[in-house]
């Protein structure tokens, strides 16, 4: 049986000793990060940007994404040196209305305190590689059409305008998706963008195409938690003994999903009522 190359793609949220509100379990101390960063290096790992996955030939020597949500300001403060220090390719899904200069476009509520433009803009140019995470944090696969619509675009429009170049990647807000979101991302000039699922992606190649039951709207990330122990996170990191707990995690979000998706039909048939 052929064994199909893939990749691990974490995902962060917080990097602070005190967490946002509501996010405790998913902040990673500043401290933690820099161990978790320093044992990459040491094990040869070279991190990729996100887009890379859907570009694919990527390369040989241990690929790994490393991706943040949300924008806080703590990854300017905290991760982004360490970053920096390792020569580290990052990719950071930007809530745009959530950003701490927003102004008139400002939108959902922030758990935290978040990035300013000024500092988005000395990421990117710092090399970290700017994707979209929404406008305002909606559950996407929630909104009927026109608000999904403008979700997707007024974040890129907001980003690429700031940033003066093209953003084609995006993370779903809650990791959640559906086959409507999809074809949205794609309308709305997306061409890869990630979810949770708690796997390691598998991997295009340039000559042979993407794999069977590979979708550059879908690609899968595994969380690194509070709790996430360094032990765990080598394991994680190596791609090839992926800790019990992420199965888990899978298997409730797949049940989760039928959840939404009910929802979402209800929704729309009171709607017409």
């Amino acid at each position: 049986m052929t064994v199909l190359p893939t990749v691990p793609v974490l995902m962060y949220h917080s990097i602070a000793d005190s967490p946002p509100r509501g996010t405790a379990g998913l902040a990673v101390t500043p401290g933690a990060f820099a161990e978790q960063m320093a044992l990459l290096a040491d094990e040869g790992f070279t991190p990729v940007p996100f887009s890379a996955l859907a570009r694919g030939g990527l390369p040989a020597r241990r690929p790994i994404v490393i991706t943040f949500d949300d924008g806080y300001a703590d990854f300017h403060a905290a991760a982004l040196p360490v970053l920096a220090r390792h020569g580290f390719a990052a990719t950071v899904f930007v809530t745009t209305g959530w950003l701490a200069d927003a102004g008139r476009h400002a939108a959902g509520r922030p758990l935290d305190a978040m990035m300013a433009w000024s500092q988005v803009r000395e990421c990117a140019s710092s090399g970290v590689e700017i994707g979209a995470h929404s406008h305002g944090h909606p559950q996407l696969d929630q909104l009927p059409g026109a608000a999904l619509d403008d979700e997707l675009a007024r974040s890129r429009g907001l980003l690429e305008d700031r940033l003066g170049a093209p953003v084609t990647t995006m993370a779903y807000p809650y990791g959640y998706s559906s086959a409507r979101v999809r074809r949205a991302v794609r309308a709305a000039g997306y061409d890869s963008a990630c979810a949770v699922a708690n796997r390691l992606s598998p991997v295009p190649s340039q000559a042979g195409g993407p794999p069977r039951g590979y979708d550059a709207l879908a690609i899968p990330r595994l969380t690194v938690r509070a709790s996430t122990t360094l032990a765990t996170f080598a394991r994680v990191a190596d791609g090839r003994r992926i800790p019990l707990i992420f199965f888990s995690d899978r298997v409730l979000t797949k049940g989760y999903a039928a959840v939404r998706r009910t929802r979402y039909a209800l929704r729309r048939v009171t709607r017409r009522v």
